[in-house]
């Protein structure tokens, strides 16, 4: 079978470990090192369960106006209100601060520690990882929820914008090499299966808290209690969803390869290196920064317009009396719609465009996202509010360009870069989300609020022209970068030099034939999780977050929307 272990000499475009290597492995990695027998598709759904516990953060706006409305009076929100207003919408101090504590800071913090940990996650293995990233993110819950009691926005800030934030960064890269060591063959696969779980995790986690909020309104709970006792509630669930991800992960021999793949038959293509490259050394390369510009543009276009999805469909067909649809309760169900709409389509994007990638290539695909993208985005400014179905339509695509991005990187970083420290190199790439973060939304605000009017209540087509603009542009200047990327010069590759950097950096497993005294540890024993029971554990919650955002996009087309 060729899901199931199984060596093989070394061979060329194979990388060998060198003996620096093997001697400073970290002893955790031979822990998880799978023996013969076990099948790769074991670790998907690990993958899975771990980021659709932290795409929770995609659905914090279910509780944010609780949270506005729980801190009105903190000290903290005056000073940032005032200070962040100007560039996130300044009309609600209260709801800008808490959307700063609650989610803007764990997106920044995301990046931040993805970059700094990157080496580390390489180094000690998924496992550790993931450990570590469910710590971070469970205690960010507990002391969120404490902060949340006490009435203390600082305390929010600290534990689920922090903590949380650095839990986020964690998982987000733990998994993801670990796939593309596990399908090699088809890397954008395994990343878009990941991946696609950070996109679940939203459509799983807002619909979920909208009910629980709901339960504890009824038990008598204030508005902002609820959502602490919330926040205990998903601290509960993520923890022991991560840890099974934990104890089912395992790694590759660095012999290993699927039956019947041959690398070199790889070798052909013009963007795929034959040689791994060390995160300190990708850096000097200009492939890494064209790449990071790439991925900014890329989700700085659609993370601006995420926020004010609900608002830019009833604006954008606003008639002359001030109305866009029948009602405004039917305009409510259709903006409901419209943000369910767009999270399925950027969640299947997620697994689609990486999976095709595979076939047609990273650069190609990226042409893609980028070339079209800007011309769907001109599409939308120039004649999108004409027709109500083509604008569904085109924003729809726009998004699963978006979510293919996130889901792409890591296997075109692995063309470009090798396998050696790909974790290392795509945690140190994510900075441009956590820079996208802050640009997207501030375009898309200053725009805005040049605007006579308000969002959602009386803006047009014509107000959200300049933004989309914008946007059209950035991802041209996307485009023309991307044209730029070439294949990394091998005078990078570390088989190529005399020094490379310390043996510590190391971070590619071996196996413990390979790896020498300090790794002779016998590798971990193979999980006794039957493959099915593995996926329908993380299939029933996707399940239910699919129908749920199904069930909501439909209302868009309904009678009278």
């Amino acid at each position: 079978m060729t899901g199931t272990t199984t060596t093989a000499a070394a061979h060329d475009g194979q990388p060998k470990a060198s003996a620096a290597t093997a001697d400073l492995r970290a002893p955790s990695y031979h822990h998880i090192t799978a023996r013969p027998g076990f099948n790769r598709w074991l670790i998907p759904p690990a993958a899975l369960a771990l980021h659709m516990c932290i795409g929770q953060v995609y659905g914090t706006s279910v509780y944010q106006s609780r949270l506005a409305t729980h801190f009105a009076d903190d000290p903290l929100v005056g000073i940032f209100g005032q200070i962040l207003g100007p560039i996130f919408g300044g009309d609600h101090p209260a709801q800008t601060a808490v959307a700063f504590f609650a989610f803007s800071l764990s997106i920044v913090l995301m990046g931040l520690s993805a970059a700094l940990f990157g080496k580390w996650v390489d180094f000690r293995g998924p496992r550790m990882a993931m450990l570590a990233s469910t710590t971070f993110w469970v205690s960010g819950f507990l002391i969120g929820s404490m902060g949340i009691f006490t009435q203390q926005l600082w305390l929010v800030g600290l534990g689920y914008g922090v903590l949380g934030g650095i839990g986020l960064g964690i998982g987000y890269i733990a998994p993801v090499s670990t796939l593309m060591k596990w399908f090699p063959d088809r890397p954008g696969l395994g990343t878009g299966m990941a991946i696609m779980g950070f996109g679940v995790g939203a459509m799983i986690a807002a619909p979920f808290s909208t009910m629980m909020l709901g339960v504890f309104d009824r038990m008598g709970a204030g508005e902002g209690a609820a959502v602490g006792y919330l926040f205990l509630t998903l601290a509960v669930i993520y923890a022991p969803m991560m840890l099974f991800a934990a104890w089912i992960i395992r790694v590759p021999a660095a012999d290993w390869k699927p039956e019947g793949y041959d690398p070199t038959t790889n070798k052909a293509a013009k963007m795929v290196s034959a040689g791994n490259v060390t995160a300190n050394n990708a850096l000097r390369t200009p492939q890494f920064w064209l790449l990071w510009v790439v991925l900014f543009v890329n989700v700085t276009a659609a993370v601006g317009l995420l926020p004010q999805a609900a608002n830019f469909v009833q604006d954008f067909f606003r008639d002359g009396s001030g109305e866009t649809f029948a009602s405004p309760e039917v305009a409510a169900v259709a903006a409901a719609g419209f943000v369910g709409y767009l999270s399925l389509t950027n969640t299947l994007g997620r697994f689609i465009w990486a999976s095709t990638s595979d076939k047609i290539g990273r650069k190609p695909i990226y042409m893609m996202y980028l070339g079209l993208g800007s011309l769907l985005y001109l599409s939308l400014a120039v004649f999108g509010d004409s027709n109500m179905a083509a604008f569904i339509v085109l924003a729809g695509i726009i998004l699963s360009f978006y979510g293919g991005g996130f889901a792409t990187i890591p296997a075109y970083l692995r063309d470009l870069f090798g396998t050696l420290q790909v974790g290392a190199i795509h945690g140190r790439l994510l900075t441009a989300w956590s820079a996208a973060g802050i640009a997207g939304p501030a375009i898309v605000n200053i725009t805005l609020d040049s605007a006579e009017g308000s969002p959602g209540v009386d803006l047009t087509a014509a107000d959200y022209r300049p933004a989309l603009l914008i946007m059209s542009v950035l991802l041209l200047v996307g485009f023309v970068t991307n044209l730029l990327v070439s294949p990394v010069s091998s005078m990078w590759h570390e088989e190529n030099r005399e020094a490379a950097e310390p043996a510590a950096e190391a971070a590619t497993p071996v196996s413990s034939q390979q790896a020498g005294p300090a790794a002779a540890t016998e590798p971990a024993r193979n999980p006794v999780v039957p493959i099915p029971a593995a996926w329908t554990i993380v299939a029933l919650p996707m399940l239910f977050g699919l129908i749920y955002t199904f069930s909501n996009a439909v209302q868009l087309f309904a009678p009278g929307s």
